[in-house]
């Protein structure tokens, strides 16, 4: 109340009034309150001064010469530089009708002449503090109105900046969608066409090794793009853990056989040392455990000019508890990265200094793998030294793998269809004819027959008189997509009242009363599109570039298949093969056993690898006891790798101590 009173003190007040002494009383009293006070005997005088200094409040007389108060009322109510101004009537006038008259006409009050100076006091103070309230709630409502207005438009721009945002989400969701097709669809041919190669029985064994490269880097080549393409449902939240059993020996071994080459172009030592009590079979997120890891390989090779890099796994187990721990180290002797530049290391499209000097990748690599390792539960530190060189380390939780069947579809391979089955008739439909001689060149060696249209108005007409029990179907042809030419083959179906498609059982045959399976082939990396296929009535969905095993299974899935296979050669299956992470990895077990072999037998087996007599290495590897078989494991893999030099320098560092004079005598 004491800042009202504050307020009202200042306030200014005309008082118009033809009599002289109840003016003078009025603006004595008024001033020893405090208040600012003008004086008026005429009434023309007053709407000068009103309109030139419009006061606070007016103490407006009726009976006056010339003009009324009331009239005087009318003038300042009329003009909206005076309209707000309250005015209170002092009159000698008491009827009700005088009272109304004046309220009427806009009179916020009315004092009865003869007046007591404090109900004047009274009446006055009252009206400035309501005249006050509604200044400050006319401010308020300005202020909301005006924080309305900016939160409107803020609201509109949001609304266009969200418009703008999903226009441009869907531009560059069409852009990856185009770059994915673009950049897999040749991939499929690549790693295709490197299968088939791989099934000419007349494709030498160097030959077959270095098939087995390029199928394996166009895998990895495969993966890296997926990863750029998917970066943005990275960033949103929608990379999500897909683990699985997997043998990390083999993958170990893989990724050091795909790096091997590299590390050798610049003389660097490439080393893999596994822990012996690292499990074998493990169950993670295989694909991002590959990713993270050959990104860090990489960059070690690619910033080290001289000496080694070197990957370290261990099992590691916390305190208290029955959780295990893979610990995975890359160790490099480059150049190193300063302290001021590690901060950024982990920032999307940041390079170090050293990273933009090679003009190579995207800087999207580390800020990858960082993700990736902590969906898995771990975190990425570094640890360098200018001029010395960095280490990257990192700790993921893993579960005990399954080991998988003895005979797998990964050491043997179809090659036939068996006897007594009916005449598979599959379709291939897609515009590129390298696609369909791909999968002609796959299925019609095993015993399908095999037709091709290049769009989907072509497969209609295939399908209607040919009759196949199974369509490999690509999405984007011309003349007619795979997808409409899909629901197109449906809809004739339910025209005919053939069964549903969805019921569709293993081994039907084909024709006017079944449906037909089909399979559609994508090269979109897009799991969304996975269920605008299906629901167009495709039976099921394979990504481009795909396995030979995928198709295969496929047929077998929905046709009922039964095939014959031929086991692979060791040096096809990939087990447990390996370069040096075959030394590195089993220290304390197959190279133990290695010291415990007979003297003369190791005398016999180093004077055949430095023969380079493999058929006699692998005659001395048959005499190896049952109970050590990792040892033979591990020689016979040394021995399809071509690496009988491992072989002379395990043998050296074995036997030096306690057989000083070995591999001196005269053959």
């Amino acid at each position: 109340m004491k800042r009202h009173q504050d307020d009202i003190n200042k306030r200014n007040i005309l008082i118009v009034d033809d009599t002289l002494e109840s003016l003078q009383l009025l603006v004595n009293t008024l001033t020893e309150q405090g208040y600012r006070v003008r004086g008026a005997s005429k009434s023309r005088m007053a709407l000068k001064a009103a309109n030139l200094y419009p006061p606070d409040l007016i103490l407006l007389d009726i009976i006056m010469p010339e003009m009324d108060g009331y009239q005087v009322c009318k003038h300042l109510k009329s003009d909206p530089k005076t309209q707000e101004i309250p005015i209170i009537f002092i009159s000698a006038l008491d009827e009700v009708f005088d009272k109304v008259k004046g309220f009427e006409l806009g009179g916020a009050d009315y004092i009865t002449k003869p007046f007591q100076i404090e109900e004047v006091l009274a009446r006055i103070e009252h009206q400035l503090i309501i005249q006050s309230l509604q200044q400050q709630l006319l401010k308020k409502q300005l202020q909301l109105q005006q924080q309305n207005q900016q939160l409107q438009q803020e609201i509109e721009e949001r609304i266009k900046a969200e418009s703008a945002a999903k226009a441009a989400t869907q531009a560059k969701s069409r852009f990856l969608a185009n770059m994915s097709h673009e950049l897999r669809t040749p991939l499929n041919a690549i790693l295709g066409f490197t299968q088939v190669m791989q099934r000419d029985s007349r494709t030498i064994l160097d030959h077959q090794q270095y098939l087995r490269i390029i199928q394996r880097s166009g895998e990895h080549l495969l993966e890296l793009i997926d990863d750029v393409l998917d970066f943005s449902k990275i960033e949103a939240g929608l990379i999500v853990l897909n683990e699985n059993s997997f043998n990390l020996y083999r993958f170990l071994d893989q990724l050091e056989e795909m790096l091997q080459v590299k590390a050798e172009q610049k003389n660097l030592l490439l080393t893999f040392k596994v822990a012996p009590d690292v499990p074998q079979f493990i169950e993670t997120d295989e694909q991002k455990l590959r990713s993270v890891l050959i990104n860090l390989l990489g960059n070690a090779l690619k910033f080290t000019v001289a000496g080694y890099v070197q990957l370290e796994v261990e099992l590691r187990s916390e305190k208290n508890s029955d959780k295990s721990y893979l610990h995975f180290a890359v160790r490099d002797t480059g150049e190193g990265i300063d302290r001021s530049e590690q901060a950024n290391l982990f920032k999307a499209f940041v390079q170090t200094t050293s990273g933009i000097k090679s003009s190579e990748g995207t800087g999207l690599g580390l800020a990858i793998s960082q993700k990736f390792v902590q969906l898995m539960g771990g975190e990425i530190a570094v640890e360098s030294v200018v001029a010395e060189g960095t280490t990257f380390e990192f700790a993921i939780a893993v579960k005990p793998g399954q080991s998988p069947p003895t005979v797998s579809q990964g050491d043997r391979r179809v090659v036939a269809l068996e006897s007594g089955q009916p005449s598979y008739r599959i379709l291939v439909v897609d515009d590129l004819e390298e696609n369909q001689l791909l999968l002609a060149k796959l299925l019609e060696p095993v015993g399908f027959e095999v037709q091709a249209a290049s769009n989907g108005k072509e497969a209609i007409a295939l399908w209607q008189h040919w009759q196949p029990h199974l369509i490999f179907m690509d999405t984007r042809m011309p003349v007619l997509d795979g997808i409409e030419a899909i629901r197109q083959i449906r809809a004739k179906e339910q025209e005919r009242k053939i069964g549903d498609w969805r019921a569709s059982s293993p081994g039907q045959t084909a024709g006017k009363d079944a449906p037909v399976t089909i399979v559609t082939l994508t090269a979109s990396a897009f799991e969304e599109r996975r269920g605008e296929i299906l629901a167009a009535g495709s039976n099921d969905f394979v990504r481009k570039p795909f396995n030979e095993t995928i198709i295969f299974e496929k047929i077998c899935e929905f046709l009922g298949a039964r095939y014959n296979y031929e086991s692979l050669p060791p040096q096809w299956a990939d087990n447990n093969r390996g370069l040096k992470s075959i030394t590195e990895r089993s220290s304390t077990v197959w190279q133990d056993q290695l010291t415990q072999m007979p003297l003369e037998w190791m005398t016999k087996l180093e004077r055949a690898a430095n023969q380079v007599n493999e058929n006699l290495i692998l005659q001395l590897i048959e005499e190896i006891p049952s109970d050590k078989m990792p040892l033979a494991d591990a020689l016979k893999a040394l021995v399809y790798d071509f690496r009988l030099d491992v072989i002379l320098r395990l043998i050296e560092e074995r036997t030096k101590s306690p057989m000083d004079g070995i591999g001196t005598e005269e053959g």
